[in-house]
């Protein structure tokens, strides 16, 4: 233990901690209108920039470390001590293995105390950060192996950018063996990882490790067999489940409702944006008040709408909401105006070139009128007409017109 306190203390191995959490919280902050608001976005990201940025980098620490005894010349002293080979090494690399896991969790408690003032139903997992965690403890590993193999000063650089190509590629696989690779991205977006997650990617990733040491380092090199015999079982049962790996999160499930009438819900996990969707459609919302066959219930686009319910659009952070924030909320409230008056129709089905002009002049002055824009057909008298309706007249009109919503035939929506 003296020894490992010496080491945690002095040469490389103190600053890979540092190294590693600048490097995450780095590609974060680059990132942070993508996550900011949704925990399982934020971990989503954040395995990534452990694994696949922070990975290579801790296992050049790694590598570094391997080679310092080339670089002293000391490897013949060493040989005069009783201490055995592979106690050598562990004792080199904990030092890098436990910085770079400190790095981590101070870069992980940063991004999730980013999150939490924006973050709605649901947590964080722990399985995933288990996971990253074992990851960059496995690669600390590797790279002191192949530091202590190969001599070479570039050693380190080579060995990250290859780390890197490595890790990455398998992502753009369409087969479930992309899951092999510790640095695939999950898209978390709705699901969470099953119980079993972590375990089964440790004895991945840890047997290989594990079957790489001992055959370096281990007397008795046999002995390599069990672990990867261990990592070689994980890996089937990895590539036959796939995306049967992470479960629909129960808090997605559950959406988050407001008491305004029409009702207004959104997904589960977005419950902070509640206000902001609400505040942004009241207008709308008050022009139809009063009209026949308006919808009743707002829902999100990922629920199946019922009778007398619309579908609100997804959001993407990062684009249509930042920070539980609508940045352009005139441009959602016409994405919903326009999932209002959408007709999914051919043009042989609307009966001819005029009867379609028609229609979707008609459908855009709905469209613009209710979200409060400027028409698109701006030769069409159709948005002109509806603004100098009558309030009775036009909510009656209006009432004709949904009535027709989403049918091709002309004969069936109103002329304005």
């Amino acid at each position: 233990m003296t020894v490992l306190r010496t080491e945690l203390r002095r040469g490389s191995a103190p600053w890979t901690g540092p190294a590693v959490a600048a490097t995450i919280l780095t590609t974060m902050v680059a990132k942070s209108a993508e996550w900011q608001g949704s925990w399982n976005d934020t971990q989503d990201l954040l395995h990534v920039s452990a694994t696949l940025v922070a990975g290579p980098l801790t296992a050049a620490a790694g590598c570094w470390q391997g080679g310092r005894e080339h670089r002293r010349r000391t490897g013949g002293l060493w040989l005069s001590v009783p201490r055995a080979r592979l106690t050598r090494l562990v004792m080199a690399a904990l030092p890098v293995a436990l910085w770079a896991a400190v790095g981590y969790l101070v870069a992980l408690a940063g991004v999730l105390a980013a999150t939490w003032p924006y973050a709605g139903a649901g947590g964080p997992s722990p399985a995933l950060a288990v996971g990253d965690l074992s990851v960059l403890v496995c690669l600390a590993f590797v790279g002191l192996v192949v530091g202590r193999v190969c001599r070479w000063r570039l050693t380190a650089p080579v060995l990250a950018g290859l780390l890197y190509v490595g890790l990455g590629a398998p992502g753009y696989l369409s087969s479930e063996a992309r899951f092999l690779s510790p640095a695939t991205q999950y898209w978390l977006r709705d699901s969470v990882p099953v119980w079993w997650f972590a375990p089964v990617m440790a004895v991945w990733t840890g047997g290989l490790t594990l079957a790489l040491v001992l055959g370096y380092a281990a007397r008795r090199r046999v002995l390599a067999l069990v672990p990867l015999a261990a990592a070689l079982c994980a890996a089937p049962l990895i590539v036959s489940t796939g995306e049967g790996m992470f479960r629909a999160d129960p808090a997605a499930a559950r959406p988050v409702c407001g008491d305004t009438v029409p009702q207004i819900c959104v997904a589960g996990l977005e419950g902070p944006l509640l206000p902001e969707v609400s505040g942004a459609l009241a207008g709308m919302l008050s022009r139809l008040d009063g009209v026949p066959g308006a919808p009743v219930r707002y829902v999100d686009g990922e629920a199946r709408p019922g009778s007398g319910e619309a579908v609100l659009p997804g959001l993407t952070r990062g684009w249509g909401v930042i920070r539980d924030e609508l940045p352009d909320p005139a441009d959602y409230v016409s994405q919903v105006a326009y999932q209002l008056t959408h007709r999914e129709c051919s043009d042989a089905e609307y009966g001819g070139p005029a009867e379609r002009l028609r229609l979707l002049e008609t459908d855009d002055a709905v469209a613009s009128w209710l979200a409060a824009r400027d028409e698109r057909f701006t030769g069409s008298p159709h948005p002109a007409r509806l603004t100098a309706m009558a309030d009775a007249d036009r909510r009656v009109w209006l009432g004709r017109y949904l009535a027709s919503a989403g049918s091709c035939d002309p004969k069936q929506v109103p002329v304005l």
